[in-house]
């Protein structure tokens, strides 16, 4: 295998997610006689490795100190999210979100409305431990490869239109309960070259003991998740 082809920097959109990490819901005065809802926590950990997969196996990747400085400085445009979809719930354009990277990683603080139907389940999901994960979207600027290319450095990332979400289980589509995209899956296969996309199903194949891939009017959940998981998606 040439493991050389992970070092093509795409600039496609990715998410990466991490279990709770100093997380706080607190309610506290306004000045005007209600409550308002603050949320802060990280969505990003730097300087801190952990394992992704992709066509071509298991890697290490580390997001490195410094990747959010750029995107921070010139003003990135983010959204906070639930599950990365839905009505925004605050948004750095607006003051509502604010973003800042520190000795620990990227850190969020978000201001949110308890009148919004969406803040309330959310802060009953959290209360329950319902929801413990972030995750936050973003598209690679600049990384950097070991000579084995079994680690991946992101050294620079664009948050701009991206967002940080409170999620169920972050990017890990193979997960129970996550939704799949099939048509951005087909998509994304239909991207790779022929030997990428033959040593995508000879893993897949592998893995479900088949040699046959379900029919797109019968696809197996599992399946699509694990191309999705493989494809890094």
């Amino acid at each position: 295998m040439d493991l050389a082809a992970r070092q093509q920097l795409t600039k496609t959109p990715e998410r990466r997610n991490m279990p709770f990490q100093d997380v706080e819901l607190r309610a506290k005065p306004d000045g005007t006689g209600k409550d308002k809802l603050t949320f802060t926590g990280y969505a990003s950990v730097t300087e801190t490795g952990y394992e992704r997969y992709d066509w071509l196996g298991a890697y290490t990747e580390v997001v490195r100190s410094g990747a959010f400085t750029k995107t921070l400085s010139e003003g990135a445009d983010v959204a906070f999210l639930i599950n990365h979809g839905g009505m925004t719930l605050a948004r750095t354009k607006s003051g509502t979100l604010r973003l800042a990277e520190d000795s620990t990683g990227l850190h969020t603080e978000a201001d949110l409305d308890p009148a919004n139907p969406k803040v309330s389940e959310l802060r009953s999901a959290m209360e329950r431990g319902d929801l413990d994960e972030m995750s936050f979207a973003f598209i690679v600027m600049r990384q950097q490869w070991s000579p084995d290319f079994d680690q991946r450095d992101i050294l620079e990332v664009s948050l701009d239109k991206g967002d940080v979400s409170v999620v169920n289980y972050g990017s890990n589509p193979a997960t129970a309960g996550a939704t799949l995209d099939a048509r951005a899956l087909d998509a994304a296969v239909q991207q790779l070259s022929a030997e990428q996309r033959r040593g995508l199903f000879d893993r897949l194949a592998t893995e479900f003991q088949t040699d046959t891939e379900p029919s797109t009017t019968d696809e197996s959940l599992s399946w699509h998740a694990a191309r999705a998981r493989l494809l890094d998606l």
